[in-house]
């Protein structure tokens, strides 16, 4: 009996010495999650409004800018391009064409990009009649304005890096989230809500159960959205390449190419081909085929509709196409040479690497392109619980926060949990170099601010 006593006060003991340690890991994940959210929820709010936007795209060019993106089907035969290229060029006499947007469909305008200075735009016209019917800026246009919104592109590189920071920040969101939500014997707030939205309570089961939910998603759209990332998106492509995962080199094998990377000559080039070099045509004393031609050509090579081609730049310049519709396997790229019409590049999708493939996938399901109606819901309904994380989380701070100060949950006095996790964090944050560079500098910041307040003490 004194046996078996002894041996209970043992465990008690043992029960007793393990609970404060897990309360210091507790306290010190908290921590991590207050500072990551405090970052990043500005941005996944952003991200989530103007992503849930993208998403419905052609639903609302079909509805709020039909004057422009719609015409009625006729039967009579379209227009030729260069009758459609010579009206742009009328609308617009002091710009130059430089590529046409075929129509998607019997219902949709074609669109020719016009080069104005430093600026392009768009000239939509009826491809039946030839009709003009709006001028916009390309950077006016409502969906590229939500797009580079999303990538905060209007705001230069070093801000399109900080989306890279906060997919990095989503990561390591999720995973402390985890941990905290993950059940400790408590009733309620782990799938169900506890007291009522007067108490800070319900607010937190209330953010638990929708990270329950949202985690998934978040982590899915911050991979599926890292590849754009100024940064770790460009280190992507050059190893998926050099690796024979990315671009197909056999394509250019012996082929004669610029320094002009496709992106500059395409509006959409898609991931995996953006920076892909742009072959050149070989100079002849025969005049170039014309945009008619080069159409007719495409088409007959089994170019999905909608696709984009740019006009040759220069006696070397070619015929630039890409095709991305949302069936992800029809997307194609291809270049022809400008007098004879020969394709000197043909990609299609299956002939992009295992990496490639994979990311063009994930993006397509990003934008809410794949399997119709349901995707864009399921990407809609994380981008709305991304928001009512927001939401709460800053809820349950107001209803906690000390007076006159920011209220970061404190670190615990057990130094080696406090550092333990912090290295995981930043094990993290390794991950994406640039949100390991932004944990770096908060503990840094954290350490000086402890050190001041230690000196302001003693």
């Amino acid at each position: 009996m004194s046996q078996s006593l002894h041996g209970d006060a043992a465990a008690f003991d043992a029960v007793t010495a393990a609970r404060p340690s897990r309360d210091a890991v507790y306290r010190a994940v908290w921590r991590w999650h207050f500072y990551a959210g405090l970052l990043c929820l500005p941005f996944l709010i952003l991200l989530s409004v103007t992503g849930s936007l993208y998403l419905f795209k052609d639903e609302i060019n079909a509805t709020l800018f039909a004057h422009r993106t719609a015409v009625v089907p006729q039967a009579i035969a379209p227009m030729s391009p260069d009758r459609l290229l010579f009206n742009a060029t009328e609308a617009v006499p002091s710009a130059t064409p430089v590529a046409l947007t075929d129509p998607a469909d019997p219902t949709s305008t074609a669109v020719v990009t016009m080069a104005e200075g430093s600026g392009k735009i768009l000239v939509y016209l009826n491809p039946y009649n030839g009709d003009v019917l709006d001028r916009v800026s390309r950077d006016d246009e409502f969906m590229m304005v939500v797009r580079r919104l999303h990538s905060l592109a209007y705001f230069g590189p070093i801000a399109n890096g900080v989306i890279e920071v906060v997919a990095g920040f989503a990561v390591i969101l999720v995973v402390t989230g985890t941990y905290l939500w993950w059940p400790r014997q408590q009733r309620g707030g782990v799938i169900s809500l506890r007291e009522t939205p007067r108490r800070r309570v319900w607010w937190r089961d209330l953010h638990a159960v929708t990270g329950l939910f949202a985690g998934a998603g978040l982590l899915f759209l911050a991979s599926t959205g890292l590849p754009w990332s100024v940064w770790w998106g460009q280190q992507v492509r050059t190893w998926s390449n050099e690796a024979g995962l990315g671009q197909p080199r056999a394509l250019w094998a012996d082929k004669a190419v610029s320094n002009v990377p496709m992106q500059e000559m395409l509006t959409t080039a898609g991931w995996a081909m953006q920076d892909a070099p742009v072959p050149v045509s070989r100079p002849s004393a025969g005049p170039a085929i014309g945009l008619g031609r080069a159409v007719a050509i495409l088409r007959d090579l089994g170019m999905p509709a909608g696709f984009e081609v740019s006009l040759p730049v220069g006696e070397t310049g070619v015929y630039a196409a890409a095709a991305y519709p949302h069936d992800v396997a029809r997307q194609r790229m291809i270049s022809l040479d400008q007098y004879t019409g020969k394709p000197l590049v043909d990609v299609r999708f299956g002939d992009l690497g295992g990496v490639a493939q994979a990311i063009q996938y994930g993006i397509g399901i990003h934008k809410g392109e794949h399997w119709g109606r349901a995707n864009q819901l399921a990407m809609l309904a994380f981008c709305l619980a991304t928001i009512l994380l927001a939401v709460t989380a800053a809820v349950m701070w107001w209803k906690r926060r000390p007076a006159g100060r920011l209220g970061a949950p404190p670190w615990p006095r057990d130094r080696r949990v406090a550092v333990t996790v912090t290295v995981l964090v930043l094990g993290l944050g390794a991950l994406f170099p640039l949100t390991g560079l932004v944990i770096l500098a908060m503990v840094l910041l954290d350490l000086g601010v402890q050190a001041a307040r230690t000196r302001s003490t003693s």
